[in-house]
């Protein structure tokens, strides 16, 4: 086979320039540190790569959401804890004007004092977090939750959501709970029945706590109202189911004696005067609101009641309904806190999941794009000694002709 000058230039024209685009490609992974410039390097490497930047820009973006929601659920554990410790000190103050021991000017002063304690369970409630926005607004961030309308009621203007965030794949935790759930109303379990008394009543009966006895009945959901009637040593009452209408049969009345209302059982002292009443009511009907709870026991406390017993047994019958109603309040926030604890608690595991899967992906995505300095650097050399002993070979082409055989 002939080969001609010309193709003797163009294959080594050809070779060279071959050798010097890869001696450019390799000069290029070794100066940016990279083995994957463009797809066509690798095609499957770049399909994998492309794959593990994407997995880690999500775990990046699910740690930015951890930290987020860590911080607002940070925030609200802190404030129920708060708002835990005002309830415990209205408790208290509850009970120190049961002791007897109170005038008028006491009881006014004590009023007082329990005015402070909502307005500060109240600006707890309208916590916001370092941007601005109120942890107990639901969805209504940036609205104050709760305000005071011309009344002096507590009204709430947020809504019943609760924001969430995704933590993980398939994972979003609530980062917040909104103050209709923690401030007025009850959760479903470890709410207790409440005794109210007739803040008409004109004797000086007092009815104590609710006690469950058959927590299965089911005539417990149910609301009674205990009437008395007649006086003396013919004093009776007559229990009726006002959900259903049905009235049970006069029993005598006994000071201090239990009696029995469905599967619960409340104690009434002193001495009730005909056509008194008293109620029992679930938890869920008999008032959540707690500023609406504190209200009802600050009016109580502003009433004179010296030298006036019946007046002493109403305050007494408002205490007790409103400490009552607080323990539902406060066991529902010691709930939700504890709640809060959880997700904090999950989301802390989930930190640490997304930071070792983090660490992996990077260190894979770091194995597939990285060049390898030691073989690189080797194929570097390699091939540009290619390139000199090809330019050497074609200077040695360029002189072969047949005249200088001839000549020679």
């Amino acid at each position: 086979m002939r080969i001609s000058s010309a193709q003797y230039f163009s294959m080594n024209v050809e070779t060279m320039s071959n050798q010097q685009a890869q001696l450019s490609q390799i000069y290029q992974e070794i100066s940016s540190g990279s083995s994957l410039g463009t797809p066509a390097d690798n095609p499957l490497g770049a399909a994998q790569a492309v794959q593990l930047s994407s997995t880690a820009t999500a775990l990046s973006q699910y740690t930015t959401n951890q930290n987020t929601a860590l911080s607002s659920l940070g925030i609200e554990d802190s404030t129920l804890g708060s708002v835990i410790q005002t309830l415990q000190s209205i408790n208290s103050l509850a009970l120190s004007v049961g002791t007897g021991t109170l005038n008028d000017a006491n009881r006014a002063a004590d009023a007082k004092e329990l005015e402070g304690l909502r307005d500060q369970l109240m600006t707890y409630a309208n916590t916001t977090d370092g941007a601005g926005n109120a942890i107990f607004a639901g969805f209504q961030s940036t609205t104050q939750p709760f305000t005071l309308d011309a009344s002096g009621s507590v009204v709430y203007s947020g809504d019943t959501g609760s924001r969430s965030v995704q933590v993980a794949d398939g994972t979003s935790v609530a980062t917040g709970d909104n103050g209709l759930s923690v401030f007025m109303s009850l959760g479903s379990t470890n709410a207790e029945p409440i005794a109210a008394g007739n803040p008409a009543n004109t004797g000086t009966g007092v009815i104590g706590a609710v006690t469950v006895n058959d927590p299965t009945n089911p005539a417990n959901a149910d609301s009674y109202s205990i009437q008395f009637s007649g006086s003396g040593a013919s004093l009776s009452y007559t229990i009726t189911d006002t959900t259903t209408g049905a009235v049970g049969t006069a029993q005598p009345y006994t000071d201090g004696t239990d009696i029995t209302v469905a599967g619960q059982s409340v104690a009434i002292s002193g001495t009730p005067a005909a056509s008194d009443t008293f109620t029992v009511q679930p938890a869920s009907q008999a008032g959540t609101n707690v500023f609406a709870n504190l209200n009802a026991m600050i009016a109580a406390l502003q009433q004179p009641v010296q030298g006036n017993p019946s007046a002493a047994a109403t305050l007494q019958n408002a205490m007790n309904t409103g400490m009552s109603q607080l323990a539902n309040t406060l066991n529902n926030v010691t709930t939700i806190q504890a709640s809060v604890g959880g997700r904090e608690s999950e989301v802390k595991a989930l930190g640490m999941v997304t930071s070792t899967n983090s660490t992996q992906t990077q260190s894979d995505l770091q194995d597939l794009t990285s060049t390898d300095m030691i073989s690189t650097i080797s194929k570097y050399t390699l091939t540009q000694t290619a390139l000199q002993a090809s330019q050497q070979a074609f200077v040695q082409i360029q002189n072969m002709s047949l005249f200088q055989y001839i000549n020679n």
